[in-house]
């Protein structure tokens, strides 16, 4: 097996990855081959590593495509509402059981706990997680919407810190009220909010 007749360099790099989403989700980064990734996306081994050099390769990249996705959505909602909407909206969302390519970050980091040559490109991913959703807060608190004190990053890494752990444990494992989670999202955003500033001026 080879390049499908008439694919394109991108397309077959995206069938790669889409391939190596469902493969790593479905049997874990240790239990999945190289090869069971080719066969998904139905080429050789050899085209595979025409776009990438080694499994550790194949799961950042499929993680990096997923999160830019993710991320891209989050700013293109981010320009429409308010920080406030945006947090519940997402917080809501997180709770629900995700597609192949949402459990990849746990496979990910599980890896690198084991894996150096996985742990080297995590880094990198995790800080172009943390600097894009610190970017939102700053913004958030330049429109006046966050509370200008709260350190960004810290933020970004609690925002990323419940997904992955609301990813840990899936619905089907223990699940919550809709209602009840929303209230306590509400609670929680409503303390990233500015200081109330009591009015000045005569009684």
């Amino acid at each position: 097996m080879g390049r499908t007749a008439g694919a394109t360099a991108a397309g077959t790099r995206e069938r790669l990855l889409r391939a190596a989403a469902d493969v790593f989700a479905e049997r874990g980064y240790d239990g999945a081959r190289v090869a069971d990734v080719a066969e998904a996306a139905g080429l050789s081994n050899g085209a595979m590593y025409a776009y990438f050099t080694s499994k550790a390769d194949l799961l950042v990249g499929a993680l990096r495509a997923h999160g830019r996705r993710v991320l891209d959505e989050l700013m293109s909602a981010a320009s429409s509402s308010s920080i406030v909407d945006l947090l519940l909206a997402t917080g809501r969302t997180l709770r629900r059981r995700r597609d192949a390519a949402g459990y990849l970050v746990i496979e990910a980091l599980a890896a690198a706990r084991r894996d150096e040559d996985v742990a080297r490109p995590m880094r990198g991913y995790v800080r172009e997680r943390i600097d894009g959703l610190a970017a939102l807060v700053r913004d958030a608190q330049r429109r006046g919407e966050l509370d200008p004190a709260l350190p960004p990053d810290a933020v970004a890494h609690f925002c990323l810190s419940l997904a992955v752990g609301t990813a840990l444990v899936p619905p089907d494992l223990h699940d919550v009220d809709d209602q009840e989670w929303g209230e306590f999202l509400a609670r929680l955003v409503a303390g990233l909010a500015p200081p109330h500033r009591p009015e000045t001026g005569a009684p």
